[in-house]
């Protein structure tokens, strides 16, 4: 077996109490995914998406301390507000980074929404549980601009 067909998958899960078409906003709209994408303490001081199957993204994270970096990919799926496909990739990868696809479900009930990440292949647990953390730090922070964006 390779180490791409590992089968390494991170699934996330959290109820957010705004309803479903607030939260997708929140992922597609730039200037909405600016105030939570990423780790806490991280920002996004360039966002730029074209939220069509098929069409790009590019996304800049700026770490507190250290240089600037990107990410990349394609949407896969955009079925508004229900779900998110797309694929995901370092610019600068780390050699155990490969390519990977971030899926996201979006359950509404009433104000509420449950939204489930799945993402993977990864390559390595070691990758996996970095991306565990980014993403659980990110809805933390999704979380709160929910709150504050009433």
């Amino acid at each position: 077996m390779t180490e791409r067909a590992s089968g390494l998958t991170l699934h996330l899960a959290r109820m957010l109490a705004a309803p479903t078409d607030r939260v997708f906003a929140a992922c597609v709209e730039p200037t909405k995914l600016a105030e939570w994408w990423g780790p806490a303490g991280f920002t996004s001081p360039s966002i730029e998406l074209d939220v069509r199957a098929g069409r790009e993204y590019r996304i800049a994270m700026q770490p507190p301390e250290g240089r600037l970096f990107h990410l990349r990919g394609v949407f896969l799926e955009v079925d508004r507000p229900r779900r998110l496909s797309y694929t995901f990739e370092w610019e600068e990868p780390d050699p155990d980074d490969q390519e990977t696809v971030v899926t996201l479900t979006f359950r509404g009930s009433g104000d509420e929404t449950e939204l489930v990440l799945e993402q993977g292949p990864f390559a390595t647990e070691a990758r996996l549980d970095l991306h565990r953390v980014g993403w659980t730090d990110g809805f933390v922070r999704l979380e709160r601009h929910l709150d504050r964006s009433v």
